[in-house]
């Protein structure tokens, strides 16, 4: 009785020190990185890049938030094309890197970020950033997020 016990905790400490850990995430910024960053001659106009609306809900008549959009894009972004700073006060995104990989230079992080096909990046309040094929290939994204009307 006393041994499984033991086990039982032993296990149960070797499970919460694994998931108390923070582990660094592929794609987001490391976190000794994460502080203010100007972004100083930031691109301001897209080169190289399709944004395409697959599809779009108007949430006013779904959920009752007025004048507000759930969208998904496709955006293909050849090598050296640039999709210039923009900022994502009121407009969550979740974007996913399906294939290629391209560099994200964002307002809360000293280091460029890099995100490969499977990785999601998580764009809120509070940040502004724009994003770089510096590849060889053309770099596809998902973007789904929630868009004011104009």
């Amino acid at each position: 009785m006393f041994q499984p016990t033991i086990r039982r905790l032993a296990a149960g400490a070797i499970a919460l020190g694994f998931f108390a850990a923070t582990p660094a995430f592929a794609g987001q910024c490391p976190a000794d990185q994460v502080l203010a960053n100007p972004l100083a001659n930031h691109p301001t106009a897209p080169s190289n890049v399709t944004d395409d609306v697959i599809g779009s809900i108007d949430l006013g008549a779904e959920i009752g938030v007025a004048n507000r959009d759930l969208r998904l894009r496709r955006l293909v972004v050849q090598p050296g094309g640039i999709v210039p700073f923009h900022s994502h006060e009121g407009r969550p995104a979740l974007i996913i890197t399906v294939s290629g990989e391209i560099t994200e230079y964002r307002s809360s992080c000293a280091v460029p970020i890099t995100h490969r096909a499977g990785e999601v990046s998580r764009e809120a309040e509070g940040i502004g950033h724009y994003w770089i094929n510096n590849g060889r290939e053309p770099a596809v994204l998902l973007s789904a997020d929630v868009k004011a009307r104009d």
